[in-house]
């Protein structure tokens, strides 16, 4: 398999950590299979293009469309948020209008039932607006911000297929079975479907279809199944997509009369701050441990229920109880015990945890016996 830019990750683990913060529900993008639309490729030659178009020029070609993101998880109910918030968007349909037109220059609306939230990027500047509170904020990058941190914005893969594909090509081995499906259609175009598939059986990932644009090899979609289940446990994906220069208007924003304007610089804070975070995670990494390889890889860290009750993550939207969360997910979870010690264990279609009592949390995309034998290793 060719690895680069496009194909860096651990793939259990790294699916997990997507799985468990995807948003939405229910399918919404059928695969149509019919007779062969494009040329036969392997799954080499396939990658090797996908990194090649994806280099070249900067990345993405200039163009916009339509995502929905959806997710049936299996996930108890949860208490209910405000419709923004990263806690309302673990269950429903979410929609996501994205414009494209170069590396500065981004649009990317979020429609919800009454409101709009426009994240608009040209050049050095960015507003965000936010139709419910009726506020604009200008963001203005200061001088001597991180060259790699240029925009203080999410890039357009954060949001797409694009970046869910990047996250889940990568270490593509001895554990995955791998094909292509050259029939496949996504929002109207031809599509190949990389198809990956783990040999361990103790994982609960039946099979991830990563579909490329047959021109462009751009990510149209990603579907994640369960085992046992015939429609996707995740997926996020164009139900349309145009492979055009956005027009001008789009990248371009005046804040409506009446509105509120703020105004926000992101500089050597900014920097800062980013490697802060960045120590707190080599931190984090440098406690946890994993058991087991390939699908079947499980990730121990340190746990404690009081800490993530009270101590919610940077960022968090209003109305994003941790508490409430905490509260809604372990009233679903099953009391377990073993040679190893008790626990909680809690168990979606694509990931199990495991609370124990002695203060660790193990995750992973593994039947909950996997788990479990994981939880007697030292």
């Amino acid at each position: 398999m060719r690895r680069g830019t496009f194909v860096r990750w651990g793939v259990p683990i790294a699916a997990a950590a997507v799985i468990g913060g995807a948003i939405g529900a229910g399918p919404v993008i059928a695969a149509v299979s019919g007779e062969p639309v494009l040329p036969e490729r392997s799954a080499q030659q396939l990658l090797a293009d996908a990194v090649a178009a994806n280099s070249k020029d900067g990345g993405l070609p200039p163009m916009s469309g339509t995502v929905q993101q959806t997710a049936s998880l299996g996930l108890p109910a949860l208490p209910q948020a405000g419709e923004a918030s990263p806690l309302s968007l673990l269950s429903g349909s979410h929609e996501v209008k994205v414009w494209y037109g170069a590396a500065d220059k981004l649009r990317v609306a979020m429609p919800t039932q009454l409101n709009e939230t426009n994240l608009i990027v040209n050049g050095g500047q960015a507003w965000y607006w936010d139709s419910s509170t009726n506020t604009a904020t200008k963001l203005t990058i200061k001088a001597g911000a991180r060259k790699e941190h240029e925009l203080p914005t999410p890039r357009p893969t954060d949001l797409t297929p694009q970046q869910v594909a990047e996250r889940l090509l990568a270490n593509v081995d001895q554990h995955t079975a791998v094909r292509v499906i050259n029939t496949a259609e996504v929002a109207g175009r031809p599509v190949y479907q990389l198809v990956l598939a783990p040999k361990a059986e103790g994982s609960l990932v039946q099979e991830i279809r990563i579909a490329l644009d047959g021109e462009t090899y751009v990510p149209l979609q990603v579907q994640v199944y369960a085992k046992g289940s015939a429609e996707p446990a995740f997926q996020v994906g164009f139900t349309q997509v145009t492979f055009t220069p956005p027009a001008a208007e789009n990248f371009t924003f005046t804040p409506p009369a009446g509105a509120k304007v703020e105004e926000q610089t992101i500089g050597a804070d900014f920097a800062e701050n980013e490697e802060q975070r960045a120590e707190h995670a080599k931190d984090v990494a440098g406690q946890a441990k994993v058991v087991g390889e390939g699908w079947a890889a499980v990730a121990v860290v340190p746990f404690s229920l009081e800490n993530l009750k009270t101590e919610a993550p940077a960022g968090q939207e209003r109305g994003a109880d941790p508490g409430a969360l905490v509260d809604s997910v372990l009233k679903s979870a099953t009391p377990v015990s073993g040679t190893w010690g008790s626990g909680k264990l809690i168990r979606t279609k694509l990931v199990t945890a495991l609370l124990t009592d002695d203060g660790r949390l193990l995750v992973g995309a593994v039947t909950p016996e996997e788990i479990t034998k994981a939880a007697g290793v030292k």
